[in-house]
């Protein structure tokens, strides 16, 4: 029989004993806490899901001992009998030794390289080969956030397993949702940021997950005053004192990457926006990071997942550390500033003016704007509002290329003078001008209902994979993406089409002609920008239609860029038959592009603010 260890030290000694004939490296208490944690949460479960566990548990040691055979192997034996007094279960002692053994493996792999970076991320830009170099010198570190990570989840997928066991995994997918979100806030801001990226991702989870994310907050206890006033003195050279009138004792707003104070400028007065980055937040990004990106493509292996992971977990990636440039922050601000007062919204659209010669790469000081939350803000106003944010994130998608990818209501703000008011420029997504252009006709087509030319757009865009192509004039794909944007374009958002019919109808062609679908990782931050516009435009008015809402740019863009537009205006005002000797003008789009066009001058003027 196996016999137990029961204390600390000895538990440590065992561990250690392992580690040090590995790699000559410590472990950490850390580890033996998560460790436990997994012992009581495994050993408390009933006969049925530990054999089943068990089975999961077996199929990843397999996959791994394949993937690595000639190390793998000795590697988890010795773990597994080294695990077993600490485990009890043999079942807990696969799977931790599996976890533990695959992290350690890819730590080995890396030995005999050149040296590693002395940071995760040495030009401040995501760099996930700088990482793995930097963190496979780091195992204990690795090790233990990995198993802490596991530890948490463990009970989540334990119920995720019971539900399969019980056929209940629709009845009960609404409970797991909220539990998901709840999960994810507990294991730190890389993974608020990341289930806030999953909450539009519907092609890897279903509505009911998608409507548990959404209920995640980025807010999050702040840290103590007197750390930030030590960021502040550490960046600044000098006293707060010296800066700012007085720094309060408590920020006005708490978020996963840091806060921000409402403070004066001595001398001048000026009311100013002070954010001040968490301390070591870079480390525990760049570390989580890595971990996800490790265990990516076993995902995508284990659940037959028709997504580039690793793609998009390197999209996150980018955005995620790019957020922590406060610096790179600013310039996207000044950028989006400078650019939109070229546009017709200059009169309507503003950023807050960054004070540059106080802004460091982990302060940021802007201007104070006063004003109303939008979703706060009159019903007549929001309306208003909503057509010219949709103006604008246009705007910056197909022609500055800049997207600012943070419109949550805390960033869009009503001035007293009626303008709209964009915060928090840390989260952007940049886009090429063939893209650009792709996505303009791709607009063209939704806008005038001209659905046959969806699965080419979708094909050119990266959603149909190129070795799907001979199957985009299938008639059983154009009439399920004609079923799925008319109901969209009729209003109502996602609740106005019938999910379930279209799940049918898309494991149908799934059945009938292979993973058919997929989502390029540049589109993520495209999507949670304009879902999250449309999530403010549904809650002020049920039937708000956001391709409706595009008609108004599109048709500005045909009318006045025919350059660079001409054959989307082309397809807009002839039709499927654009090409013909005999095509005929449609009149009725012409109508169509014209009130459109109406309505954006009208928009970018704020005329109708304060109008019933």
């Amino acid at each position: 029989g196996q016999v137990s260890i029961p204390t600390d030290v000895k538990d440590l000694n065992v561990l250690k004993g392992f580690v040090l004939d590995l790699n000559d490296l410590p472990i950490t208490s850390d580890m033996m806490e998560s460790i436990r944690s997994l012992r009581d949460q495994i050993n408390a479960l009933d006969t049925r899901i530990l054999a089943e566990l068990n089975g999961v548990a077996s199929d990843f040691q397999s996959q791994m001992v394949k993937e690595y055979p000639t190390i793998m192997g000795p590697i988890f034996e010795k773990l597994s009998l080294l695990m077993g007094p600490l485990l009890l279960s043999p079942t807990a002692s696969i799977l931790v030794s599996s976890v533990l053994s695959y992290l350690a493996v890819n730590a080995l792999l890396s030995w005999g390289q050149p040296p590693p970076p002395s940071q995760p991320y040495p030009l401040n830009k995501y760099d996930p080969i700088a990482a793995r170099a930097y963190f496979d010198r780091r195992l204990p570190l690795v090790l233990a956030r990995g198993l802490e990570v596991f530890a948490q989840s463990l009970q989540f997928g334990l119920g995720l397993l019971k539900d399969k066991l019980d056929d209940k995994i629709s009845e009960n997918e609404m409970q797991r949702g909220r539990e998901l979100a709840t999960l994810l806030t507990k294991l730190g801001p890389t993974y608020i940021k990341v289930g806030q990226s999953l909450s539009i991702r519907t092609d890897l989870l279903s509505p009911a997950y998608v409507r548990g994310l959404e209920t995640l907050q980025d807010q999050v206890p702040a840290f103590d005053t007197q750390i930030a006033r030590q960021t502040l003195e550490s960046e600044w050279g000098q006293p707060v004192e010296n800066i700012i009138e007085e720094l309060p004792a408590k920020p006005i707003a708490a978020a996963s990457l840091g806060q921000v104070y409402k403070v004066k400028l001595k001398g001048s007065g000026q009311e100013v926006a002070v954010k001040v980055q968490r301390p070591n937040i870079n480390e525990q990004i760049a570390l989580d990071m890595h971990l996800l990106r490790e265990v990516a493509p076993v995902l995508k292996r284990t659940f037959n997942l028709n997504s580039d992971t690793v793609g998009t977990v390197d999209a996150w990636g980018r955005g995620f550390v790019d957020e922590l440039d406060y610096i790179q922050e600013a310039k996207n601000a000044a950028f989006f500033s400078e650019k939109i007062m070229t546009t017709p919204l200059k009169d309507v659209v503003l950023a807050p003016t960054v004070i540059e010669e106080l802004t460091t790469p982990q302060v940021l000081v802007s201007e104070w704007i006063d004003g109303q939350r939008l979703d706060e803000s009159a019903a007549t106003d929001v309306t208003v509002l909503c057509s010219i944010a949709m103006n604008t994130y246009l705007t910056m998608l197909l022609e500055l290329g800049l997207l600012h990818c943070d419109p949550h209501p805390g960033n869009l703000l009503r001035t007293p003078e009626g303008k709209l008011c964009i915060l928090d420029w840390g989260m952007v997504t940049r886009l090429e001008g063939d893209l650009q252009l792709t996505l303009i006709e791709h607009m063209a087509h939704l806008t005038s209902a001209d659905y046959d030319e969806i699965p080419r757009d979708l094909l050119l865009l990266g959603f149909i994979p190129q070795n799907k192509a001979d199957l985009i004039e299938d008639s059983g794909v154009v009439e399920l993406l004609a079923e799925i944007y008319g109901a969209w374009t009729s209003g109502g958002g996602a609740a106005a089409i019938n999910v379930n019919d279209v799940i049918v109808k898309l494991q149908d062609l799934t059945a009938e002609k292979g993973n058919l679908f997929q989502v390029p990782p540049y589109f993520a931050y495209i999507a949670k920008s304009f879902s999250v516009l449309e999530g403010i435009g549904l809650s002020n008015d049920a039937k708000y239609s956001i391709i409706n809402e595009c008609l108004p740019y599109v048709s500005k863009r045909l009318l006045t860029d025919k350059e660079k537009c001409g054959p989307a205006l082309s397809t807009f005002i002839f039709g499927p038959r654009k090409n013909d000797a005999d095509r005929i003008v449609d009149y009725d789009r012409v109508e169509q592009l014209i009130e459109g066009f109406g309505d954006y001058t009208t928009s970018a003027s704020g005329a109708l603010f304060g109008k019933e």
